[in-house]
């Protein structure tokens, strides 16, 4: 399987260097990232918002090595929510973070990333909007959805990624679907053990229904992020299994791909959120990409022949 190659390639200096110098790479990475700053992102939520869509923005690095760069990332943050406010939005434009980019990872990177993140939260609820925490791989999960709980104290519209891969996955849906928070489900995009995850696509699956049907059933907001027509029908059907309103749950779906699928979805009275991703930094992110689905490696590979 090439996906965990691909994962491992993500962390391969080596490997930025020779796919960052590709003449053809920039081209495909237009596809993912909407821009490298603000002033080029405010253009597409303007258009992507004007065509019925909802965005989860996502400023996009994670390897963090010192507290100053975590706090740039939290101004990074600070001013797409400045940039946000003059267009009103509220929750038609929320933001996506990875604690990885506030510090979690350094010395008592735990209260550090609460620090750094707890002032974008505040932020983004000033102007009628909300975050999302993502999630990372399994060593960080036990801090994400500590900080999580802490945030949702006194902003409980916080929200929270989990990933169906993932053993421990279907208990953390019934407790999170319990106490009425916003999930979003995702099958998993970082290269596990499998002490800890599923390997088999078709086991993967089955946990996501089955983690989508707990979250359809209890009381909290789920968010189906998934590009798959099947599990996105399966979505449709658990909804309505469970009398759910069509603004009771949404879809999410990654910038540039599938793009006739979220006007679809849209037109069809759902919401559809674009998980809309931008900056400078955006090798991990674009190579994660590659590895969630072979389409998306194939389109790369076939670009980097004909135009490299």
């Amino acid at each position: 399987m090439l996906g965990p190659v691909i994962l491992a390639a993500s962390r391969s200096d080596r490997m930025r260097r020779l796919v960052s110098a590709a003449p053809v790479t920039k081209q495909v990475v237009d596809r993912f990232i909407a821009g490298e700053d603000v002033d080029d992102v405010v253009p597409v939520i303007r258009e992507l918002t004007g065509q019925g869509l909802e965005l989860t923005m996502d400023v996009v690095g994670e390897d963090i090595t010192n507290p100053a760069q975590a706090a740039a990332a939290r101004d990074a943050y600070l001013e797409l929510i400045d940039r946000l406010k003059p267009l009103e939005l509220g929750t038609r434009a929320e933001m996506s973070v990875k604690l990885s980019m506030f510090g979690q990872a350094l010395d008592g990177g735990h209260e550090l990333a609460l620090a750094n993140v707890r002032p974008v939260v505040e932020a983004a609820a000033e102007i009628g909007t909300t975050v999302t925490l993502d999630a990372e791989d399994h060593t960080t999960l036990d801090s994400m959805f500590a900080i999580h709980e802490e945030l949702r104290k006194d902003f409980p519209q916080t929200g929270c990624v989990i990933q169906a891969y993932l053993f421990r996955t279907e208990a953390d849906a019934r407790r999170l679907a319990a106490n009425g928070s916003r999930v979003r489900l995702v099958k998993g995009a970082y290269k596990e053990p499998g002490s800890v995850a599923y390997l088999d696509k078709h086991e993967i699956d089955r946990a996501y229904v089955r983690i989508l049907g707990a979250l359809m059933e209890g009381e909290g907001y789920p968010m189906i992020g998934s590009h798959d027509p099947r599990l996105i029908a399966i979505g449709q059907e658990l909804a309505h299994r469970a009398g759910r309103k069509l603004d009771e749950y949404e879809f999410q779906m990654l910038y540039g791909i599938r793009t006739e699928e979220h006007l679809r979805l849209a037109a069809e009275g759902h919401r559809m959120r674009v998980y809309t991703a931008y900056g400078t930094d955006w090798y991990g992110y674009f190579m994660r990409r590659l590895a969630e689905k072979p389409a998306n490696l194939r389109f790369f590979a076939r670009s980097m022949l004909t135009k490299g």
